[in-house]
């Protein structure tokens, strides 16, 4: 990289691109790489169902996570449960988002009722339920009803 002179011994003027295309390909990789390991969310075990849609993946919605050991979490932020209904006042209504709830199917019924009144108590009136897609049939739409003797 030393300097160029042209032929009446002037010296050029010109940047050589080079070293900075390279750089910037290596991080480039680099980024496409490590993106996709960075939105990696809450680990829940979610219960399954035959029909599911997929979550819309604009920003304009919040994902509420249940976990197995009863923690709550607004997107990754834990949330105690006497805060909820204040959080979720100012994340999901005030901001006008969509909310989407996913719980561990290990949480008890009553917990997530809890925590539904506790959505509704917030004002928030639509709510999308997350859960896995299920590819073993279902068996109790395919069990025959049996008849008394």
């Amino acid at each position: 990289m030393g300097a160029s002179f042209s032929g009446r011994g002037r010296m050029v003027s010109e940047i050589n691109v080079t070293p900075f295309v390279d750089v910037m390909l290596v991080l480039l990789i680099i980024f496409m790489v490590t993106a996709p390991m960075m939105s990696e969310g809450l680990e829940v075990d979610l219960p399954s169902t035959t029909y599911v849609e997929n979550l819309p993946t604009e920003a304009d919605n919040v994902v509420m996570t249940i976990r197995r050991d009863g923690a709550i979490y607004l997107d990754t932020y834990p949330v105690p449960l006497e805060e909820l209904a204040d959080k979720l006042a100012t994340m999901v209504k005030a901001q006008n988002k969509q909310l989407f709830l996913q719980a561990d199917k290990e949480v008890p019924y009553g917990v997530v009722v809890g925590v539904m009144g506790r959505i509704r108590a917030a004002g928030i009136e639509n709510l999308g339920v997350v859960a896995q897609r299920d590819t073993a049939p279902d068996p109790a739409s395919s069990a025959k009803p049996r008849r008394k003797p």
